[in-house]
């Protein structure tokens, strides 16, 4: 009876150990990539129109210059790796490339000083967790006193 549940104790670990070695006979196929045509403005950039330029400069007014830092990691956003958009631009979904912290964690960095988060800071984990903690204190005496 033991040496049969060993047996198929090694079996199911065995079997899951190989799900993911790779294929020993597996004929590895080359892609070839066609080079993007060369144009105009590949070769001497986008030229911007002062239109343009005028619309950009006032799109970038209204977004914060100072850096975004995570208060989780402390990373500090950049606005390249994010596909170029601003912290602001981005949704309610976003999360910290390096630590998955929500959006709502970073603060505004001015100078070597940084800002409360977009939640408003620990407090409130704080004072429900203190909170719960004395309302459990109070639960057990007054279970040991009433029982």
């Amino acid at each position: 009876m033991m040496k049969s549940f060993l047996l198929v104790l090694f079996a199911v670990l065995a079997s899951n150990a190989f799900a993911f070695a790779p294929a020993i006979n597996s004929p590895v196929k080359s892609r070839s990539v066609a080079a993007p045509p060369v144009t105009s403005l590949n070769v001497f950039g986008n030229k911007k129109s002062a239109a343009s330029k005028a619309e950009e400069e006032e799109k970038e007014s209204k977004f914060w210059q100072g850096e975004w830092v995570c208060a989780d990691c402390g990373y500090i956003y950049n606005r390249a790796e994010c596909a170029g958009m601003y912290f602001e631009e981005q949704g309610p979904g976003f999360r910290c490339p390096q630590c998955s912290g929500p959006r709502r964690r970073y603060a505004k960095k001015v100078g070597d000083r940084v800002g409360t988060t977009l939640d408003g800071g620990d407090a409130p984990i704080l004072i429900f967790s203190f909170g719960g903690v004395f309302l459990t204190i109070l639960f057990g005496f007054w279970a040991v006193n009433n029982l």
